[in-house]
């Protein structure tokens, strides 16, 4: 099966590529490398997936329209995984472009590329963040999600509505996963995991 990973480089979506080449897919990562954390890390995830048969890789952002469409063009993926997106939800109140950028205008991109392209099914990331304000626990798909408290929230809730409406309108198979804090070995270095024991090692409180 031809898979295309957007966001390959990064900790999940490193992850998954590799599961999906050791069953042999072939696999296309997506990935703008931005510096939102050290890059350093994201080429180091991405030096032990060059190697592996079926993996090639395109460099460039979701919002490149043209680099989006001609991978897909090239490739002619099956399956699309969208992991790529700007994170973090404090980052939001800095620089709220880069939300809108790569999680709506790129969001749809991907949607519109997946419509044109035939592929048989889009999985994309959305958030736990959508819960917003929510007080229910434990959360469910069932509860509303109409609050959001932070832009990063807002654009992940809006992903959720136009995959439906692509779904509704062009018979796409769609999934979207709200992730919790995902964490574990080459996990990004601004989770919470991360921050606390490189806080315990040095004695700080």
């Amino acid at each position: 099966m031809r898979v295309l990973v957007t966001g390959a480089a990064g900790f999940i979506g490193s992850a998954l590529s590799a599961r999906l080449l050791a069953r042999g897919d072939q696999v296309l990562g997506f990935d703008n490398l931005n510096d939102y954390y050290d890059p350093t890390l994201k080429q180091a995830r991405l030096a032990r997936l060059s190697p592996q048969p079926g993996f090639s890789f395109v460099k460039a952002s979701l919002e490149d329209r043209a680099a989006l469409e001609s991978a897909f063009s090239a490739f002619k993926p099956q399956r699309v995984v969208n992991l790529a997106a700007q994170a973090g939800v404090r980052y939001s109140l800095e620089n709220p472009h880069a939300y809108i950028d790569s999680n709506i205008v790129g969001f749809t991109n991907i949607l519109e590329a997946c419509r044109h392209g035939g592929v048989e099914h889009l999985v994309y990331a959305s958030s736990s963040s959508v819960y917003g304000a929510n007080r229910k626990l434990p959360f469910s798909v069932q509860d509303p999600v109409d609050h959001p408290v932070s832009l990063y929230a807002a654009t992940k809730k809006a992903n959720e509505l136009m995959a439906h409406t692509y779904s509704h309108l062009f018979a796409l198979p769609t999934t979207g996963l709200r992730f919790f804090t995902v964490y574990g070995p080459w996990g990004r270095p601004d989770m919470a995991l991360f921050l606390f024991t490189r806080k315990i090692l040095a004695g700080e409180p």
